[in-house]
């Protein structure tokens, strides 16, 4: 008992005098230098509450559509090499709350030797025989200074950044498919174009050919007829290329095979117009998945400084066994071979050349980097609604601009064409017309085209349906 009480005298002396030389490394003068851009001093809409739900594409109301992206969805690369992030951070999560727990291992250990005569034991010498041990380890640390559980929350932090971006991901590659699957459409509506006005060029044609057998026009007019059909073939035969190749694009979009993209003919539909905030949205913050992750990483880094600090200070070990030990196997389980033990102990720098300032300055470092990632992200989130919002304001005008336009050509064409077979006018005022008129056509289609894309990116803008509220660390 005496020896216990100076065994537990001397450790709680060695523990203060740890406690008092730990100020000899100090972390003074070392703390990051960036700060985090605050939304709120924009100007902000507070009464816009249009925010896209989680499956925003299914409003297009294309079946085509919402299948090709919900397949995405599932098997695409990206989606599965975020989810494997979340998979390692959850990893971490479990490894590190272990350091927290006390750990015990069991273990029996046999080791036959011969005794030499002129060792430690000269009444064994010459003399075989066996170390036998069947004990219990155990080891805790004492996180006085709470090192074990910044990297638990480090790690936690970590988890929910990935279960973030595995959301931006998603919104992300959503939107690509949707872009992707409208390009589509607006080529295979501005080939049914081309190919409409080819038509009319072949019933032009017919009609030169006429007027020439009756020598009212001449073999000039002929021929000018004749050349606007190879013109108009290579224009749908180029059409036809970037149909193929969006088509394959879809598919590697999608992950499907590409016969299943091979015959894809998706038709522009109109689009209601979407509900547009006057600013920036009061509510950005939590509706963006990338702006989210990086705040995240951001409380990641600083629970990383929190580590870094408490290696500052002393940490506090007790390693403790249980078990039984003999000499030879027939002695092992007798009265008189149990064995116990405990072991505290304590470590704390006192002159570390500044390897700990200088670990510290590289963890605040980090926190000043994931701090500009996440100004840079917000940055980009607010041009993001912003040039969205933009745009759709000025679509409205393009496209009544563009109906006047149309219509005026429309006009104008028709009254060539009668005027030609009247004999009043010549054949390259019809050329000219009908090919304003062409212009005109593929620009309406363009900027219908142009209408589903910017509804695509705002709801890309505003985040795509997520919440920053259901991502947890278990995501």
């Amino acid at each position: 008992m005496t020896q216990s009480l100076q065994y537990l005298r001397a450790a709680s002396v060695a523990v203060l005098c740890g406690l008092w030389l730990a100020g000899c490394v100090s972390s003074k003068g070392l703390a990051p230098s960036g700060a985090p851009l605050d939304v709120s001093a924009t100007t902000t809409d507070t009464a816009f509450s249009a925010w896209p739900h989680e499956h925003w594409w299914t409003v297009y109301g294309d079946a085509a559509l919402n299948a090709l992206i919900e397949h995405a969805l599932a098997a695409s690369p990206s989606v599965e090499k975020a989810r494997a992030r979340i998979e390692m951070a959850q990893a971490a999560i479990g490894f590190t709350h272990s350091r927290l727990l006390p750990q015990v291992t069991f273990g029996v250990d046999s080791t036959y030797q011969r005794y030499p005569e002129h060792g430690q034991n000269p009444n064994l010498g010459g003399e075989g025989g066996s170390d036998n041990a069947v004990e219990f380890h155990g080891t805790y640390e004492l996180d006085f200074f709470g090192r074990n559980q910044a990297a638990l929350a480090a790690a936690t932090s970590n988890a929910r950044a990935s279960a973030a971006a595995q959301q931006a991901v998603k919104v992300s590659l959503a939107s690509t498919v949707a872009q992707a699957y409208f390009v589509l459409a607006r080529l295979v509506a501005e080939r049914q174009v081309v190919a409409d006005m080819r038509q009319q060029r072949e019933r032009i044609l017919k009609l030169v050919q006429a007027r020439v057998a009756e020598g009212i026009d001449s073999n000039v007019e002929l021929r000018q007829a004749e050349g606007a059909l190879p013109d108009i073939d290579g224009q749908l035969a180029l059409l036809d290329e970037n149909i193929a190749l969006m088509r394959s694009r879809l598919a590697q979009l999608a992950v499907v095979p590409p016969a299943q993209t091979a015959q894809l003919a998706p038709v522009l539909k109109e689009v209601a117009a979407p509900a547009l905030p006057d600013s920036i949205p009061s509510d950005l913050l939590a509706r963006r998945a990338d702006i989210t992750a990086a705040r995240w990483e951001i409380e990641a880094t600083l629970r990383g400084t929190d580590m870094v600090k408490a290696e500052f200070y002393p940490s506090v070990n007790l390693t403790a066994f249980a078990g039984i030990a003999s000499l030879g196997l027939s002695s092992l389980f007798e009265a008189g071979s149990g064995a116990l033990g405990v072991n505290p102990t304590l470590t704390l720098p006192i002159f570390d050349g500044d390897r700990l300032r200088s670990k510290l300055k590289f963890a605040d470092a980090e926190v000043d980097r994931a701090i500009a990632e996440y100004n840079g992200t917000l940055l980009e989130a607010m041009r993001d609604v912003v040039h969205a919002v933009t745009s759709l304001r000025a679509l409205e005008h393009r496209q009544a601009a563009q109906r006047a336009a149309q219509a005026s050509a429309e006009s104008a064409y028709d009254l060539a064409l009668q005027r030609y077979k009247a004999g009043l006018t010549g054949y390259l005022t019809v050329l000219a017309t009908e090919t304003e008129v062409l212009s005109q056509r593929r620009a309406a289609t363009e900027l219908k085209a142009r209408a589903l894309d910017l509804n695509v990116t705002l709801n890309r803008a505003l985040g795509g349906g997520f919440d920053a509220a259901t991502v947890t660390a278990s995501n």
